[in-house]
C-alpha cells in the first residue's frame, strides 16, 4: 500500500485530493493508499456537527486566519492545526472487513500502538470514539465510507497549540479536554518519527505492506497526468 507523506497542506486541498481519491479508488484505478500530513488552522464540523459548539466568534477565527469547513464525516467539531498528525486511509473495505466498528476499532488500535512506541499509555473509553488518556482525548477519529470505500480518519495530537482547542467543545463533550503527546512526555517527539510508527502500526493491524511514495509518482501509476492534484 502506499503511503503519501504529505507536509502541511490547506484542508480544502487535501479534502479534493481525497474525494478524487476515492472516486479513483470506487472505479479501481488505484489501490488502497494511506495519506500522513499536517493542516494549517482549521475547525472542521461531521455533517450533522452542531455550529454551537464552535466557541470562539466568526470575527475571532478570521482574526487569527482559522478556517471553518463543514464536511461530510461522522462526528461533531473538530480543532485541526501544525503539530498534529492527519491520516486519512482511502480503503476499499471489502478487502478487509466490510464492519464500520471493525474499522473504527482498527484505527484506534493503530494509535494506541503507535503511542505506545514513545511510553504514552491511551486507551479506549467505553461510548467514546478515538484514543483517551483518562478524560483527554489525544486521537480524534472522524471517518466517511461510501459504497465501502473509506475516507477522513484520525488526528493525533503530538505538539498543536492545545489553547486552539478552547475555540471548539471539540467532539461536542462539554465534560472532557484534550492532551497532546508533548503535553504527556514534556516535550515532543520527532514528527518524523511519529510518522513511522505510524505507518508500521497500520502496517500491522491492517495486515498491509506499506511503501512510501511521492504523489507525483502515485499519480503517475495512474496515467493520469495530475488529475489527483488537490486546488
Amino acid at each position: 500500500m502506499p503511503l503519501l507523506n504529505l507536509g502541511i497542506e490547506p484542508y480544502q486541498k487535501a479534502l479534493d485530493l481525497q474525494h478524487r481519491l476515492v472516486a479513483a479508488r470506487r472505479e479501481g484505478r488505484i489501490e488502497d493508499v494511506l495519506i500522513l500530513l499536517e493542516h494549517p488552522p482549521v475547525i472542521t464540523l461531521g455533517r450533522r456537527g452542531d455550529e454551537s459548539n464552535i466557541v470562539a466568534s466568526r470575527e475571532l477565527l478570521a482574526r487569527l486566519g482559522i478556517e471553518v469547513h463543514r464536511v461530510e464525516r461522522g462526528g461533531d467539531v473538530t480543532y485541526h492545526g501544525p503539530g498534529q498528525l492527519i491520516g486519512y486511509p482511502i480503503l476499499d473495505l471489502r478487502g478487509y472487513r466490510q464492519d464500520v466498528g471493525w474499522y473504527m476499532y482498527s484505527l484506534e488500535e493503530v494509535l494506541i500502538r503507535a503511542l505506545s512506541d514513545f511510553g504514552v499509555e491511551a486507551g479506549r473509553v467505553e461510548g467514546r470514539i478515538g484514543v483517551w488518556m483518562g478524560d483527554k482525548n489525544i486521537v480524534a477519529l472522524g471517518a466517511r465510507i461510501e459504497e465501502w470505500i473509506s475516507y477522513h480518519g484520525f488526528a493525533l495530537n503530538v505538539s498543536p497549540d492545545l489553547s486552539h482547542f478552547d475555540l471548539v467543545i471539540p467532539c461536542g463533550l462539554k465534560e472532557f479536554g484534550v492532551t497532546s503527546m508533548k503535553e504527556v512526555l514534556g516535550e515532543a517527539p520527532e514528527m518524523s518519527e511519529v510518522r513511522k510508527s505510524v505507518a508500521q502500526r497500520f502496517s500491522e493491524v491492517f495486515g498491509v505492506e506499506i511503501r512510501e511514495a511521492t504523489l507525483e509518482e502515485f499519480v503517475a501509476r495512474r496515467g493520469d497526468s495530475g488529475s489527483c492534484q488537490g486546488g
